[in-house]
């Protein structure tokens, strides 16, 4: 109990501190033998990514996370130590757009006494419509106000630095930053 008291006491540094142990722990647990049955564990799983690429590459929101994908791969690759960098996103969804809608209330009371009893009852009801805009050819498309990014459900990184504790932790860290999601929705690998 009394060690549990003491990390919700902890600074900053000292919460990274013990972050950047226990992955430096995992790192250490990791298999790395070379022998011909982990070398076919590898070519599997690199099988399984591009089986699951090709699977996400088929649906609507595929030019968004390849367009996302490419351009974390860029900026990752530039960073000293990572190296070749290939990046998958998986999107929960293409995006969503808001059109301006024109909204109507109306609202009636009425009171109504009998004998010495006194009842007041409201009635309210509303309408939307959608507000449409016409383009040069006639053509009516609703107008969109505003347009929401594609949800990132999760990221796989691959790299050739990611064998280091601490890349794996810059690549996380900057993933996290860029696209505002939590750590455990971010996978980062090492590349062969």
């Amino acid at each position: 109990m009394q060690w549990i008291a003491k990390i919700k006491n902890a600074k900053k540094d000292q919460m990274l501190i013990l972050l950047l142990f226990g992955i430096l722990l995992v790192v250490i647990a990791w298999p790395t033998g070379t022998d011909s049955s982990d070398n076919r564990a590898a070519d599997e799983s690199t099988e399984t990514v591009q089986v699951v690429s090709e699977a996400f590459s088929g649906a609507e929101d595929s030019d968004d996370a390849a367009r996302l994908e490419a351009r974390l791969e860029e900026i990752l690759s530039q960073v000293e130590g990572v190296g070749e960098v290939r990046a998958m996103i998986t999107l929960q969804s293409d995006g969503k757009k808001v059109v301006e809608k024109d909204t109507e209330q109306s609202q009636s009371k009425e009171e109504s006494t009998q004998s010495e009893e006194s009842s007041l009852s409201e009635q309210s009801s509303g309408s939307e419509t959608t507000i449409y805009e016409k383009d040069s050819s006639g053509n009516e498309t609703p107008f969109v106000t505003e347009e929401l990014s594609p949800e990132i459900l999760g990221v796989l990184v691959i790299a050739q630095g990611a064998g280091s504790a601490a890349i794996e932790a810059e690549i996380t860290e900057a993933v996290m930053a860029l696209f505002g999601i939590e750590a455990h929705k971010i996978k980062v690998m090492k590349m062969e």
